[in-house]
């Protein structure tokens, strides 16, 4: 398992990754970029790689916002940093036992398949071991950005670890990870 195969995508975790955490938002005016997305992102898409998005949304089950909300965040998350190629979501709770949310690898093969490519051609960039695991179980590589929420353990865990996105997208172009075995 891991990145066997040439990267033809980088894919993301939204909230705490690409866009300031606010917990459970469904308003559109409250999404920030995090310090250096925007150049990241360019710099997949210059290379010519695809870009996804992959995000839990357990404020959707816990009825704390609606999907619409949900989707007009997402709308401005791409207004302030560029079109995605793909999207993937999780409405689901932690409890109900869904094959989608993170940990479970269910969205990244998904995104995968829409983009036409194997998960060994893929990478997932997050912020929390969930994130880590989602890749690890789906084959994909993963960077872990770790931010103020990021438990120590979870970091220790990591099969490879940036200092913000920036960093992260260097290591994923440099092909630095093109090796990187999935925890065993």
């Amino acid at each position: 398992m891991g990145g066997t195969g040439t990267l033809k995508a980088v894919l993301f975790d939204r909230d705490g990754t690409l866009v300031v955490d606010v917990p459970y938002n469904g308003d559109p005016q409250l999404v920030r970029p995090m310090d250096g997305a925007l150049s990241a992102l360019e710099k997949v898409r210059r290379a010519g790689l695809a870009t996804g998005v992959v995000t839990n949304q357990s404020g959707v089950a816990r009825g704390l916002l609606t999907l619409e909300q949900m989707h007009s965040v997402n709308q401005r998350v791409e207004q302030v940093l560029g079109p995605f190629d793909v999207w993937e979501f999780c409405p689901h709770g932690p409890d109900d036992r869904c094959h989608c949310r993170k940990p479970e690898p269910e969205m990244i093969l998904a995104a995968c398949l829409a983009l036409g490519i194997t998960p060994g051609e893929a990478a997932f960039v997050g912020d929390i071991g969930a994130d880590m695991k989602a890749a690890a179980a789906a084959g994909a590589r993963a960077v872990l950005v770790p931010t103020s929420v990021t438990r120590r353990e979870e970091i220790e865990a990591a099969s490879s670890v940036a200092e913000d996105l920036g960093h992260a997208v260097e290591l994923l172009l440099s092909g630095a990870l093109d090796e990187q075995d999935a925890p065993v």
